[in-house]
């Protein structure tokens, strides 16, 4: 591996060893308030965070300023003939606090609109990749090109006064929010049909006409599409991409800087990109059984397989759930509305009986119940989009609605530049020796 590199590798081993001992025996001490596990495991669990938008509870799921998902799908307004709310409405709620009217909908609807154009530096920068670069890559770039229009970079290089930081922050994310459907699109279109694009439908609601952009005006998909939209947008503060986006933006970044730094964190296989790895799994499970529709029992076996081999089944478990995500369960309620003899959605269906019994057994998983990713790609599957690397795409589109509204938030709340303190496990050894503390000031 070369000199350097195999003294890093012998070093890393001794010290993983070294810290695994370490939480063997004293994981359960505490600094200040948190556990020494806590502090090298993730900081999980640690509340270290204000996120006004949304809260996630162990057992009810997902909260937006107080309301569950089902509510939200009673409550919100929704398309002429349509069914399932429109993410606008859930913006305006995560963002004034207040449950919008229909008109309060279509307004913002027509403000995206109104702030939708996307200047053609941002196609060129998307041209200068590869057609064969990951759909997130590509959309990553597109957003930093776009940070060239922001007006929070441009009124504080010439001495905006604190006080008005919310409100070029506020500029910024709705002309961002605005103009993700067409950046979006057009990545779709480049990749996946030839740079055929398609231009956008004014008349349309935002999730509406990304789905006319991409190439998709069956009803039920712009339906999914809203409801994708809205059940992805936020999952409180500690997630990757929200955390990312909050931490970046602490150091008074633009809204597309700190976007796109949130979005390099949801392209992570243990994030965003949890939802392209379900359907994968699935595909190669349809394939290696040469069947569309697998029983049970064969499902059974593969999943053994699968974790004998030290993998994961993909869409199962989650850092904070303790039951069946509220959004896979709205997801296959939609399903059952819309799709119910599809194979591959009643795969889903029979898989979220069987793997849940097995993981159990095992005894060491805390929630062996699906995330919403375990549903998401079977329902995109059966309008015809099986280009499952644009998964997470569809999923960042969706999240700058919740990471957006938060961070207009910290920027009206005045909230401080985040930076905790972090120790050595030289420090950490001496302090379990009785040779002073490690949390500091």
């Amino acid at each position: 591996m070369g000199i350097i590199k195999d003294r890093f590798k012998l070093k890393a081993d001794e010290v993983s060893a070294e810290i695994k001992d370490i939480l063997k025996t004293h994981g359960d001490k505490k600094i200040g308030e948190v556990t020494l596990s806590q502090v090298y495991q993730g900081m999980r669990g640690m509340t270290g965070l204000v996120t006004e938008t949304s809260l996630l509870d162990a057992q009810e799921g997902i909260r937006f300023r107080g309301y569950s998902i089902p509510e939200l799908r009673e409550k919100l307004p929704k398309a002429a003939g349509g069914s399932e709310p429109l993410p606008e409405g859930l913006f305006y709620l995560m963002l004034v606090g207040e449950l919008p009217t229909e008109e309060d909908v279509a307004h913002l609807s027509s403000v995206w609109q109104r702030r939708s154009h996307v200047p053609n530096h941002v196609f060129a920068s998307i041209e200068a990749l590869p057609v064969s670069a990951h759909p997130m890559t590509q959309f990553v770039v597109a957003i930093m090109s776009l940070q060239t229009e922001s007006q929070f970079s441009k009124l504080y290089a010439k001495g905006m006064n604190k006080k008005d930081y919310w409100n070029a922050a506020f500029d910024d994310a709705m002309d961002l929010i605005a103009r993700l459907p067409r950046i979006a699109a057009y990545i779709y279109r480049r990749k996946y049909k030839g740079g055929d694009h398609i231009q956008p439908n004014g008349l349309l609601d935002w999730s509406g006409n990304l789905a006319h952009m991409m190439g998709y005006d069956d009803e039920g998909f712009k339906e999914l599409m809203r409801l994708y939209m809205t059940i992805h947008a936020d999952h409180e503060g500690g997630n990757v991409s929200a955390h990312t986006t909050h931490l970046v933006g602490s150091a008074l970044s633009d809204p597309y800087l700190s976007f796109a730094a949130g979005m390099n964190g949801l392209a992570g296989p243990l994030h965003g990109l949890a939802n392209q790895e379900v359907i994968k799994w699935i595909f190669e499970l349809r394939e290696k059984l040469g069947c569309d529709l697998p029983t049970k029992e064969q499902i059974a076996d593969y999943v053994k397989q699968t974790l004998s081999e030290g993998k994961v089944v993909p869409g199962y478990g989650h850092a904070v759930l303790r039951k069946t995500d509220p959004r896979f369960t709205a997801q296959m309620e939609f399903g059952k509305k819309h799709m119910p003899d599809d194979p591959l959605v009643q795969t889903v269906w029979n898989i979220y009986e069987v793997v849940p019994p097995i993981l159990q057994s095992l005894g060491k998983i805390k929630n062996p119940w699906p995330n919403v990713d375990a549903h998401s790609g079977a329902l995109l599957v059966h309008y015809g989009m099986d280009e499952y690397e644009f998964y997470t795409v569809l999923f960042g589109v969706s999240r700058s609605l919740g990471v957006l509204a938060s961070l207009c938030w910290d920027r009206a709340l005045g909230h401080p530049l985040e930076r905790p303190k972090s120790i050595t496990t030289e420090s950490v050894k001496d302090w379990i020796q009785g040779k002073g503390e490690i949390w500091g000031d």
